[in-house]
């Protein structure tokens, strides 16, 4: 990925990411964005619990993040980058697929996932990203994403 990171970081919190996104508890995944540059790219974490509502099930006695969570992460993650964008404010990014998506890795509690999307392509409102997820800087996850970002109204 060609990321290249700005100088001074630009950093968000919880409470920062949430004036972006409309993810709240349970599904709020990314805990805090390390950088990003808006309509571009983003760097976040996403600190995994034992505490995560997913782990009573899936699985226990072996608790593993789901792969499907991960995407969505990845995909917040990109949400940031493009809804960070002057032009985007107030509008919600939606999921439009996942492609060649790889899971090389095992996501646990106490695994701290750093997420990263380029967003690559854009033509008009939809657009594509290419993310990775990683843990101590072995790649977890990686696949392209596919996106649009509507007017909050007209997504209903």
């Amino acid at each position: 990925m060609a990321i290249v990171a700005n100088d001074p970081p630009r950093v968000l919190n919880a409470t920062q990411i949430a004036e972006i996104l409309p993810h709240r508890y349970p599904f709020a995944l990314v805990d805090r964005i390390t950088d990003y540059t808006p309509g571009q790219w983003a760097r976040g974490i996403k600190c995994v619990s034992m505490n995560e509502p997913f782990f009573q099930g899936h699985f226990p006695g072996q608790p593993v993040m789901p792969g499907v969570l991960i995407l969505e992460a990845l995909a917040q993650c990109g949400a940031v980058a493009a809804l960070s964008e002057e032009s985007a404010s107030g509008k919600l990014a939606l999921f439009g697929g996942v492609k060649n998506a790889r899971f090389r890795r095992q996501v646990i509690p106490g695994d701290v996932l750093t997420l990263e999307c380029e967003l690559v392509e854009r033509h008009g409102p939809v657009g594509i990203g290419k993310a990775t997820a990683w843990v101590d800087g072995v790649r977890a996850v990686n696949a392209e994403l596919t996106f649009a970002i509507v007017d909050r109204e007209s997504s209903r």
